[in-house]
């Protein structure tokens, strides 16, 4: 299961609660983009829409450069709203999740699931200025624990 595209600030800018696959309706030569890592998920979400009276759930501003191979696209849109593909039971447990107060949907990375290209999110809620400065001293002590204890194995 390769990463394609990581989400890197996702984990440090909200609280993951819990995490959830789908799959993505998306073009050829986004498929293949995706596969040569020309992607983001930089201030991407997930959206809820009705079409024709059916909720969905769309990955927005997620950003898919041209395939170079594909030849000149003069009319393609890189962040274009993609449909996620989920079962009507997760469809209707993430509605109400994301109805509580304060909790939003993330994309955390894009990957390979056999010959699938797969979604993983999660339900969060985002950090506060404080929680993130704890989360940076958390961060530089553990570095310096793995430092340490890299210097007393070599002495």
């Amino acid at each position: 299961m390769p990463n394609l595209i990581l989400n890197k600030k996702a984990s440090f800018d909200y609280t993951l609660l819990e995490k959830y696959e789908a799959g993505l309706v998306l073009f050829g030569h986004e498929v293949k983009a995706l596969r040569a890592g020309q992607g983001g998920l930089k201030g991407s979400f997930i959206s809820l829409r009705t079409h024709n009276g059916k909720p969905e759930f769309y990955l927005i501003a997620c950003q898919i450069s041209p395939y170079k191979q594909a030849g000149p696209m003069s009319d393609y849109n890189q962040t274009r709203e993609r449909k996620l593909l989920l079962k009507n039971q997760e469809i209707r447990h993430l509605i109400g999740k994301t109805r509580e107060e304060g909790l939003t949907l993330i994309p955390l990375k894009i990957y390979t699931n056999h010959s699938f290209l797969k979604l993983e999110f999660a339900l969060a809620k985002g950090k506060k200025q404080y929680d993130k400065r704890e989360s940076i001293k958390k961060r530089e002590v553990e570095r310096n624990l793995r430092s340490l204890t890299k210097r007393s194995k070599t002495i």
